[in-house]
């Protein structure tokens, strides 16, 4: 998996929320300023080539869709982010956003228990 531009995670991004569109939808819910219907088209063609998206044929027009899901992208993303910036350690993360945003014993404390309980649930899956 490729990491994505900006501009193509904003594509995805939308996407993700829609479920499928044609390229009119996806622009209907960009923000301002919105780009142009060729941009976002390309944009598109580009998140097909790097096998992000697929589509629906009818006729010349084409509906699209997400092949990889954000829970996907964002896992591979943040994988990658860590190792660049963190030396490959959660830990290293954490400790991080910890000091950087000067969380207490209690925001910790709720944090361990969260992750606890993720884990727990992904146990019994």
């Amino acid at each position: 998996m490729k990491e994505l531009t900006k501009a193509e995670e904003q594509i995805m991004q939308v996407l993700w929320v829609m479920k499928k569109g044609f390229v009119n939808d996806l622009l209907d819910k960009l923000p301002e300023p919105k780009p142009a219907y060729n941009t976002v088209s390309t944009i598109i063609r580009i998140l097909v080539k790097k096998e992000f998206v697929g589509f629906k044929a009818f006729g010349k027009t084409h509906q699209y869709y997400p092949l990889v899901s954000k829970e996907e992208y964002t896992r591979f993303y943040l994988k990658n982010f860590v190792g660049s910036y963190f030396e490959g350690s959660f830990q290293n993360l954490v400790s991080f956003f910890a000091k950087d945003n000067q969380l207490d014993i209690e925001d910790l404390d709720q944090l361990l228990s969260e992750v606890k309980k993720e884990r727990k649930e992904g146990d019994n899956d």
